[in-house]
């Protein structure tokens, strides 16, 4: 993945794991996308800054949802942006897109805040039947 991430030469300040909302990250213990971007960031020579957004709706899993317009819904104004993003390029980092409404939702979050641009990088993209 370093070397895909690399090759698309984005200019870019610091890297955002979207985060789980607080319900679901004690029941897994983890977030499994920043377990996966920290190492990305120190590969990419960049800021880590999983503070920088937080989720400040609990949402369903978008698993449970099966249309794109319920998966937008379910996300919006989902998360919000420290002003520490102020003028600088983010990546926001998941580990599975499916619709993009979440990477959208903590996008506009982002862009709010002041971010000059956001760029959004998954490992693995769901893809229909």
């Amino acid at each position: 993945m370093l070397g895909f991430a690399q090759s698309l030469s984005w200019n870019i300040d610091i890297l955002i794991p979207i985060p789980l909302g607080i319900k679901r990250l004690k029941e897994r213990g983890y977030n499994q996308s920043a377990t996966i971007a920290f190492p990305l960031a120190l590969d990419l020579e960049v800021r880590y800054a999983p503070k920088m957004l937080s989720r400040i709706k609990e949402t369903r899993s978008q698993v449970e949802l099966s249309t794109r317009i319920e998966r937008y819904e379910n996300t919006l104004d989902a998360f919000k942006s420290s002003s520490d993003v102020l003028g600088r390029t983010v990546l926001i980092f998941d580990d599975v897109a499916t619709t993009g409404a979440t990477m959208s939702s903590a996008a506009a979050a982002l862009l709010s805040a002041g971010a000059k641009d956001v760029y959004a990088l998954s490992v693995a993209r769901a893809m229909g039947h």
